[in-house]
């Protein structure tokens, strides 16, 4: 068994790197700081062919795979962390839903200024009672004619205070059949974006509010039913911030490293010091562990999509692997990690908030167990 990329994943991974240091490590430290999307790096990413790298060329994509799209952010993450959620944003998450399930003329209404790092969508997922527990979610749609009249409320919804488009998940009937996907777009009567909070990792999110808001009948994405589709997309969604997450914690282990090399304490490099040696060989072994769950999923995605078992392992993997190891490089470096001069804390803070959004550990760790007995184990109180 080969684990070395290919001949042809090796020489694009090459070529993204090459674009990311000269393109985007400048500036990567003031992108980082800044709450807004750096439109400059949507831009050259979108020029660079980044966006839509496994979607089909009839869509405007590049006709890539999974495997790519993991090797652009990985490779753009170890130059400009900030840039690699925009090359998230063009791949996985609601644009990768929006791409399998949207009809001709809505992918020809919204997809080019998408693709084309001009404008951002959003996913209405999470409400103020329904977070892991997604099937309790209340927002209504209503059809009635040629319309859609939806009401409720959003939260936590990634790049939501600039994006001017929204995927977002409905309750048309009862049950788990009855939640369907709507595509609001930003300015639609009834529907408005709050004040923007902030995360601890200093990105932004606008509550929103649905008040007898009003869509095109051209807008349903999926209707009654369209849950289990809508959510083996999420499923793949998982491989982007699973990609991030080891990413970020790869690039504070190469800050740590080459300050371990080069600064000295009593008369030594830190490097010398066989407690550092143990950390650096802990922080390694789980950046490689997970590095082989996150590529598992992502090939077998090849040719369709991944099993929602290996995104899962896959995304539990990273996620504590980018964490422990950042965490780990920022007390290797002391005050200088701990600075916002440097960009390790940044990545301690990205890869806390991971293990949260896009489905929590424990939630992962439940699915895996589902896996391990091939059985489903409800977490709902009995009734």
């Amino acid at each position: 068994m080969d684990f070395q990329l290919s001949e042809e994943h090796q020489a694009f991974a090459d070529s993204v790197a090459r674009f990311a240091q000269d393109k985007l490590a400048p500036g990567a430290l003031e992108r980082a700081h800044q709450p807004t999307c750096p439109w400059d790096a949507a831009r050259m990413i979108s020029e660079q062919g980044l966006m839509g790298i496994a979607f089909a060329e009839e869509d405007g994509g590049q006709g890539g795979s999974l495997m790519h799209a993991v090797l652009a952010i990985q490779q753009v993450a170890l130059a400009c962390p900030k840039s690699a959620d925009l090359v998230q944003a063009g791949n996985f998450g609601p644009i990768r839903t929006f791409v399998e399930y949207a009809s001709a003329e809505q992918k020809q209404r919204f997809l080019p200024d998408l693709l084309a790092g001009k404008k951002l969508i959003s996913l209405g997922m999470s409400e103020p009672d329904a977070g892991s527990a997604v099937t309790e979610l209340k927002t209504s749609a209503v059809i009635e004619g040629d319309e859609i009249v939806i009401n409720g409320s959003k939260v936590f919804s990634t790049h939501s205070p600039e994006a001017e488009l929204f995927l977002v998940y409905v309750r048309f009937g009862p049950g788990v059949g009855g939640i369907g996907s709507v595509l609001v777009e930003r300015g639609a009567p009834g529907f408005s974006v709050g004040q923007p909070s902030a995360f601890m990792n200093g990105e932004q999110w606008s509550q929103l509010y649905f008040e007898n808001c009003r869509i095109p009948k051209a807008n349903l994405l999926l209707g009654e039913g369209g849950f289990k589709k809508q959510i083996s997309g999420f499923n793949v969604e998982r491989l982007g911030n699973a990609s991030r997450a080891l990413a970020l914690g790869r690039y504070a282990f190469q800050q740590a490293r080459e300050h371990a090399l080069v600064r000295k304490q009593f008369g030594r490099e830190l490097c010398e010091f066989q407690g550092l040696q143990w950390k650096f060989a802990d922080m390694w072994m789980k950046l490689e562990q997970a590095q082989l769950l996150l590529y598992k999923a992502a090939l077998e995605g090849e040719h369709g999509l991944p099993s929602a078992q290996s995104t899962a392992m896959a995304k539990l993997a990273c996620n504590l692997a980018g964490w422990e190891v950042s965490n780990e490089a920022m007390q290797v470096m002391g005050g200088m990690g701990f600075s916002q001069e440097a960009l390790v804390e940044y990545c301690v803070r990205r890869t806390r908030g991971w293990m949260i959004a896009g489905g929590s550990i424990e939630i992962l760790k439940n699915r895996i167990a589902e896996g391990v007995f091939e059985r489903s184990f409800s977490q709902r109180a009995g009734k």
